[in-house]
């Protein structure tokens, strides 16, 4: 049994490629790229990170993080229909149509499906050309689809913990009161692939050579999922990575209760519906309040007169290899005030050779730093700083 569960594991893995919706969050991932790296450099005239930095947070976290969700989906003995797997996959396309790329979280891909297996599934309707093999139409099926929901809801706060803070973009947009402020922003598609046992052979109506195998009276196929996790917030009023984990805990930590609250499903599974309905709901509250919270908060990155807040830093430039972080504030260059972004380059250019910074850090502890400069540095360090040019977006709040 267990050389058999082992091969039809690596089988499912090498099938990954034939799920279109694989393919599709590439194109995602790619095309955010491409359009952060156009909104940068129209603000900025030079990007931050290149256009792949999205493409390779796509699948590294996932692939550790998918196992470990695939073995305990897979011992526990976790069964979803088909017809779930089915409307997730048309259901992360449609939601990605809206532009708005947090609706792929799972939360409203998987959750939505829940409600259409409900209804499929009570009409005892089924797909075109796929014979199902879910069991005869019982409210049993559905503790496992909600059990599922809540481990990704899960998984999604610890993607947003570990990787939403990294590679956050610069952002420039007009405030209520028409003045140009600075932003962090990140745009994000995780892949998430999963191993799921899928109840009969109702892929080998599909695919003849696709592997199944049978415990006691049941026969299960195995087949390996790619969930999307979109992910997209603005942070205004705090340093971004600190925002960003915080938002991460309080996603891990409703998952964790929607976790305990779904398995009360299989004692009552009416209660599935209400739980997933619960789901849904309160993960869009935890995403408005933080968007009110940031809204009524003044902005971290404007401009002030006593020096210049780092906005952003380019990778591999002199201000990277200094040491030098967003959210950082720069009050003198070479010995002189630096007031504001014009007085901080001229400073820099009356040594082309050197440059001595005095930065407050963080914690707003003073910190000096120096270095030799060299012709194939960047002329301005590598600092993006607040823009005076006016191409910025309205902030509509």
């Amino acid at each position: 049994m267990v050389q058999d569960w082992g091969f039809e594991l690596l089988r499912g893995l090498g099938k990954l490629f034939l799920n279109p919706i694989t393919y599709y969050l590439f194109f995602l991932a790619a095309f955010l790229g491409v359009s952060r790296v156009k909104r940068e450099r129209k603000s900025f005239h030079v990007r931050v990170e290149n256009a792949y930095y999205e493409l390779r947070q796509l699948l590294p976290l996932g692939l550790g993080l998918g196992l470990l969700l695939s073995i305990l989906t897979i011992g526990i003995g976790l069964v979803i229909p088909i017809e779930t797997i089915i409307f997730v996959g048309i259901l992360t396309v449609l939601w990605s149509l809206t532009t708005k790329i947090r609706m792929i979280s799972p939360i409203y891909t998987v959750g939505f499906a829940f409600f259409a297996t409900l209804f499929l599934l009570s009409q005892k309707q089924s797909f075109p050309y796929i014979k199902s093999y879910t069991p005869e139409w019982e409210l049993a099926i559905l503790p496992s689809i909600s059990v599922l929901l809540a481990l990704l809801i899960v998984a999604e706060g610890i993607f947003i913990f570990r990787n939403g803070s990294k590679g956050t973009s610069p952002k420039m947009i007009k405030s209520k009161r028409g003045l140009g402020v600075g932003v962090h922003e990140v745009k994000r598609v995780w892949m998430l692939p999963v191993f799921l046992l899928i109840p009969g052979e109702a892929l080998t109506t599909i695919f003849d050579w696709w592997p199944f195998f049978s415990i006691g009276d049941q026969t299960y196929s195995i087949l390996l999922v790619p969930f999307a996790l979109g992910f997209h917030q603005q942070v205004q009023s705090a340093l971004p990575y600190k925002t960003i984990k915080q938002f991460g805990k309080r996603i891990i930590n409703f998952g964790v209760v929607l976790t305990c609250l779904s398995v009360v499903g299989y004692w009552v599974p009416p209660a599935s519906i209400l739980i997933v309905a619960v789901g849904i709901i309160g993960r869009e509250a935890l995403a408005m309040r933080q968007r009110l919270v940031e809204e009524n908060q003044p902005f971290y990155f404007s401009k002030r007169n006593d020096g210049v807040r780092i906005l952003g830093v380019i990778p591999e430039s002199a201000a990277d290899k200094m040491g030098l972080k967003v959210g950082e504030f720069i009050t003198k260059v070479n010995g002189e005030m630096a007031n504001n972004e014009e007085s901080f380059y001229e400073a820099l250019q009356k040594n082309a050779a050197h440059c001595k910074l005095e930065v407050l850090d963080h914690n707003d502890q003073i910190r000096l730093l120096q270095r030799a400069l060299y012709e194939e540095d960047h002329h301005e360090l590598g600092i993006l700083f607040v823009q005076d040019e006016k191409n910025w977006e309205d902030e509509a709040v």
